[in-house]
């Protein structure tokens, strides 16, 4: 699927049903809510980066592996240029 660049396909995409016909933004809500649930009493501090970094390093894996782990597809699959992408998948140690 071609991606036009602006908020409005990035909001496409997310609301795009997944295979299980939620959508990406239903399947985040409900996985940060079981999250919560099964934290019973702990403390949780720094949820934007765990969730942030979770998401992030599972899609680049998933994006180099659809591509075939060709960077310069997969950064325009991303809509990054390359070498951010290459930091990016060096941070999560992909490469």
């Amino acid at each position: 699927m071609k991606n036009g660049g602006g908020a409005s396909a990035a909001q496409d995409s997310a609301s795009a049903a997944t295979s299980s016909g939620s959508t990406l933004r239903e399947e985040v809500h409900n996985s940060v809510d079981h999250y919560f649930a099964n934290m019973e009493r702990e403390s949780v501090t720094d949820l934007h980066r765990l969730v942030m970094s979770e998401v992030e390093s599972s899609l680049l894996a998933n994006v180099m592996r659809r591509t075939g782990n060709n960077q310069s597809r997969a950064a325009m699959v991303l809509g990054l240029n390359r070498g951010t992408l290459r930091a990016r998948l060096k941070q999560y140690g992909l490469i």
